[in-house]
């Protein structure tokens, strides 16, 4: 059977404002939309009352405020016959929404795009993976898997490189200012990514070095003298500017499968620190440096980078960066072809 009817499911929470709608994360925004050129898509979310910042450029969405509404909403697309569903990541929301697929007999795919065992147990301690286990168990045990990491699922399935590189992230590569280390995170803001320990680390360094950090900042007061709070940025010239404006970019997570954020990095030909828990994401991709998680090991891998910088940026020039033309032609052909 062809399905050309796509639902995506999705736990994500999206805000309504004058009949558009708006997420945070960019995976909401960017699969529905480009997804939407070769699929009748339709996206089901969880209603957010905070305003969101990124427009999701679909027609077709639905949001509902509790788990009842959620599954309703879900319900109501088993009028179509021709439908295929996408749930993208494991929650309980998401659980519940695959046994009722399962129940109903409904042709589905689950897109592992996270090590939900490792953010878990950044939440919720050592019950985390427990709970994650639970769900990860049922919902992988009969379904498709897509996923975007090999060790995220070693059954058979299928895997996709993520990326939001096009033509614009890889012309025009302006040459860094390498006075002293110029430092960015983009990313959300929260424990799991890593981004306060990441702060500690930086209170302890004392030469003349700076962090800009691009990402929403929710009731969190940060109080650091050698950071930029940059904020949201949205537009991929402005972010690509941020990117040519330092040198060195730091992704400080706990947890990650294929950060994008890193390729998008490489494709400004600037290199990359991350600490050991994610060392798995190098993927022989050059120009990556692993350090430990304080400030002595940091500090070293600044300045490892800073004295061989032309030669690293000359390594990295190998490097071959899936882009978002690609992965959204992996994920349509596995779609289409079920």
């Amino acid at each position: 059977m062809q399905y050309r009817n796509l639902i995506i499911i999705n736990n994500e929470k999206i805000s309504k404002e004058n009949f558009f709608f708006y997420c945070d994360n960019i995976d909401i925004k960017s699969i529905p939309e480009n997804l939407n050129k070769n699929f009748d898509v339709k996206l089901i979310a969880r209603r957010s009352n905070i305003k969101r910042d990124r427009k999701i450029n679909i027609e077709n969405i639905e949001v509902a405020s509790n788990i009842f509404m959620f599954l309703s909403r879900i319900i109501k697309t088993f009028r179509n016959k021709n439908a295929l569903y996408l749930i993208i990541s494991i929650t309980p929301y998401t659980f519940l929404s695959y046994l009722l697929l399962l129940f109903f007999k409904k042709k589905n795919f689950i897109y592992l795009r996270s090590n939900g065992y490792e953010e878990y147990k950044e939440i919720f301690g050592f019950i985390g993976p427990l709970i994650y286990h639970l769900m990860f168990k049922v919902v992988t045990f009969k379904s498709n898997i897509i996923k975007c990491q090999d060790r995220l699922f070693n059954k058979k399935s299928y895997l996709v490189k993520p990326s939001e590189i096009d033509s614009e992230w890889l012309d025009n590569i302006h040459e860094p200012l390498l006075d002293k280390p110029r430092l960015l995170y983009v990313g959300r803001i929260k424990v799991e990514k890593g981004v306060f320990s990441l702060f500690k680390i930086f209170e302890k360094i004392q030469i003349d070095i700076k962090l800009s950090i691009v990402g929403k900042l929710e009731n969190r007061k940060i109080n650091l003298k050698k950071l930029n709070y940059i904020g949201h940025c949205f537009q991929s010239s402005e972010l690509i500017k941020i990117y040519d404006d330092h040198n060195i970019f730091v992704l400080p997570s706990f947890t990650e499968a294929h950060p994008k954020v890193i390729d998008e990095s490489l494709a400004r030909a600037r290199p990359v620190i991350i600490f050991e828990e994610i060392k798995h994401v190098i993927q022989n991709r050059e120009g990556i440096f692993i350090s430990k998680r304080n400030s002595e090991s940091f500090l070293e891998t600044i300045n490892f980078i800073m004295k061989n910088y032309k030669n690293i940026q000359k390594k990295m020039s190998e490097n071959k960066l899936p882009t978002k033309k690609d992965f959204i032609s992996q994920m349509s052909n596995i779609l289409g072809s079920n």
